[in-house]
């Protein structure tokens, strides 16, 4: 029983550790990738400028924020690794505010979708806004029934 037991430990020792390089070099790699459509969205956006045809401006903001999405996913995945293998859920938030208001750019003819497009940013700008005065450490549960009884007393 002794040896399935040390067998079982090392096992939980390797799982995470493999598991997290597997994620690592994934990240890597959708980082390369992402990049490369980083640069081919900036080429696409140098082409509407100098093109010679008069374009639409719906589809030069909407390129803006393709161009900024891809930006924002390097940027967490740079984050990432910064923080200490932990996506920041900050990021998650700009990204979903940038996509909305890509699709409210992109597709606007229906007014009662705008209006809801509208309504998800109001809540993701709440949620950041209670991510902002939410303290980074939560206080110690015990600290507090400590702080409480002698309160109390």
């Amino acid at each position: 029983m002794g040896k399935l037991k040390k067998g079982y430990d090392i096992f939980l020792f390797f799982l995470p550790r493999a598991l997290q390089v597997i994620l690592n070099l994934s990240l890597v790699l959708l980082a390369v990738v992402l990049s490369f459509l980083l640069c081919k969205e900036l080429f696409a956006f140098s082409h509407i400028i100098l093109g010679d045809e008069s374009t639409d401006y719906q589809l030069y903001l909407a390129n803006i924020l393709v161009f900024f999405l891809y930006f924002e996913f390097i940027s967490m995945i740079v984050k990432y690794f910064k923080e200490n293998y932990h996506f920041p859920l900050r990021y998650f938030l700009y990204i979903g505010i940038t996509a909305m208001v890509r699709l409210i750019i992109v597709d606007h003819d229906d007014p009662m979708n705008t209006i809801f497009y509208s309504l998800v940013i109001l809540i993701l700008i709440i949620g950041y806004f209670i991510l902002n005065i939410t303290p980074r450490n939560r206080p110690d549960n015990h600290s507090f029934f400590k702080d409480k009884h002698t309160v109390e007393k």
